[in-house]
């Protein structure tokens, strides 16, 4: 048995598309980057939390980045104050900060805010100048990036011909060879290093047209409801179980460094958010804090309930042993 890890190659069950309306890039961060390139913000504040592939952009078209800090119920510092021309992008972690976007929503110009739902792929866009997602985060297919904005954007008709390449770590995880196919995962994420954009390849589309979105959202919302029924004692975040609509994955936040290696050795795989934050936070940050001890326990649609407590009984019998 393995918990985590990347995602295995899905196949067609259904012939739906949840977002068949929104502007195609190959990646998040290319959605990113033509949003930029074609809105032109004089500066743009960036949460300290955030993978360096969103940096990317802002870097590539010369835009100032001004970095912001977060409280630990994940909303932005009140010492956030944002100029004419400036624009604001808080992400949507874990899949659980639909409230913050509200407030963010009600204490900003909403024509200012870029919610990036990379980690929200359930969440419906936001009346806001644009909300971005990465389908790559919760479904099996090699690349892909959505954009809503109302800003005049042209979908690019170029792909990046790398699809079919970037499918061997996925078929790797459905044959069950996930610490094979790791090192394939890691080269498939280096390949979208070019923020350039093009267009979504033809692959990923079918395959996101195949999906049940309502049964794989179905399931998360089961496994995440379980997971915080065991583990709302011991975690350090307030979650408020009853706006989780599909979250990415249960996120676990203890006192403990240790919990993931520990983890890793009974074959439960969890993501670390995000190793490049500790270069440009301070040492003693809620941020540096969250890179070391947040568990970002998968719920998702490849698991049930008997995974869900194989999980639990692990992180339970590891934390007693320390006691």
């Amino acid at each position: 048995m393995t918990i985590g890890g990347y995602f295995e190659f899905e196949l067609p069950v259904s012939k739906t598309h949840l977002y068949s309306d929104a502007i195609k890039f190959q990646s998040a961060r290319a959605a990113f980057y033509a949003l930029l390139e074609e809105g032109k913000p004089n500066r743009v504040w960036m949460p300290n939390y955030i993978c360096d592939s969103m940096i990317l952009p802002l870097h590539s078209l010369n835009i100032e980045v001004k970095f912001y800090d977060l409280t630990i119920d994940l909303d932005v510092s009140e010492s956030v104050v944002l100029k004419k021309s400036d624009w604001l992008l808080y992400v949507n972690y874990f899949g659980i900060c639909s409230a913050q976007e509200i407030k963010l929503l009600n204490r900003f110009n909403s024509n200012q805010l870029v919610f990036d739902h990379s980690q929200g792929f359930f969440t419906p866009p936001s009346k806001c100048l644009a909300t971005i997602y990465s389908p790559r985060k919760f479904f099996g297919v090699p690349d892909g990036g959505y954009l809503f904005t109302d800003i005049q954007i042209t979908e690019p008709t170029e792909v990046d011909g790398q699809a079919v390449y970037r499918c061997e770590h996925l078929l790797q995880r459905l044959d069950d060879n996930i610490e094979f196919g790791y090192d394939l995962y890691k080269k498939n994420e280096e390949s979208f290093r070019d923020v350039r954009p093009f267009k979504m390849a033809t692959l990923t589309n079918n395959l996101l047209s195949s999906l049940n979105y309502a049964e794989i959202k179905n399931i998360r919302n089961v496994n995440f409801k379980m997971l915080h029924e065991r583990l709302e004692k011991i975690n350090l975040f307030k979650i408020c179980i009853a706006s989780i609509d599909g979250a990415l994955c249960y996120p676990l936040l203890i006192d403990d460094s240790k919990l993931k290696i520990q983890l890793l050795k009974k074959r439960i795989f969890v993501a670390t958010y995000w190793e490049e934050v500790q270069n440009r936070a301070k040492a003693s940050s809620l941020e540096c804090f969250l890179v070391k001890n947040l568990i970002a326990i998968p719920c998702d649609q490849r698991y049930n309930k008997i995974d869900m407590e194989f999980v639990v009984d692990c992180i339970f019998k590891i934390v007693e042993k320390k006691c």
